[in-house]
């Protein structure tokens, strides 16, 4: 909990694999003194329970299918400016890895971190799928299920700043905060992570929804 700035614009990037994420993250946040901002697809937040909360709580959903996508890093902008910590899931939509590790993120993280030139923290998640299943809605209150986040030291983006336009320098401080991040995730879980990061862009999945749903079809 060290690692969260007490006050002070800032941007928190997390692995993405439940619904059930923000609600556990703005908890751990908010017990560190912090009212995060969150900006998400809307799909999360049209979720039984779970959207009604963070809708409450003052976060702004997207539509990824709309113009309304283009606005997200105004959005996020907008609000380090205010001062305020800004939560977001590099991945952009639920991991598409088989056995819940992070994959391949997009680039937004990096170049809001670079415009802004605010810090990023890391902070690893696990154990929240077991709460809320992959694409689930209903979830699993009992028997009770430990959900373990940590903090991670602010990554510096120094090396990268200016490069906001440049696709390759994107590409390459996006690989290095998820490498940071994978390695907590893994610390948590005990396990080695996969040699070959799931890459969405490569593999024949659909981009953005329940892909379960999809291959059933």
């Amino acid at each position: 909990m060290e690692n969260i700035p007490k006050s002070g614009p800032a941007i928190v990037a997390s692995n993405h694999v439940s619904y059930a994420d923000v609600i556990f993250l703005a908890q751990y946040l908010y017990e560190n003194g912090r009212a995060p901002r969150f900006i998400g697809k809307r799909s999360v937040f049209d979720t039984p329970i779970i959207g009604r909360i963070v809708l409450a709580a003052g976060q702004i959903p997207v539509d990824r299918q709309s113009g309304d996508a283009n606005k997200a890093l105004d959005h996020a902008v907008a609000a380090l400016k205010a001062g305020h910590l800004v939560g977001i899931y590099p991945e952009g939509t639920l991991t598409r890895d088989e056995n819940l590790w992070p994959m391949v993120a997009k680039t937004g993280l990096a170049r809001l971190a670079i415009i802004t030139r605010n810090p990023i923290i890391p902070v690893a998640a696990w154990g929240t799928a077991k709460v809320l299943p992959r694409y689930g809605k209903i979830p699993h209150l009992f028997p009770r299920t430990k959900v373990t986040y940590v903090a991670g030291t602010a990554i510096d983006m120094s090396p990268w700043y200016g490069k906001e336009e440049d696709p390759q320098a994107l590409a390459e401080a996006t690989g290095h905060v998820m490498k940071i991040l994978t390695s907590m995730v893994a610390s948590i879980r005990g396990e080695n992570p996969p040699s070959e990061v799931f890459d969405p862009h490569t593999s024949d999945l659909p981009r953005t929804g329940n892909f379960k749903k999809a291959k059933k079809k």
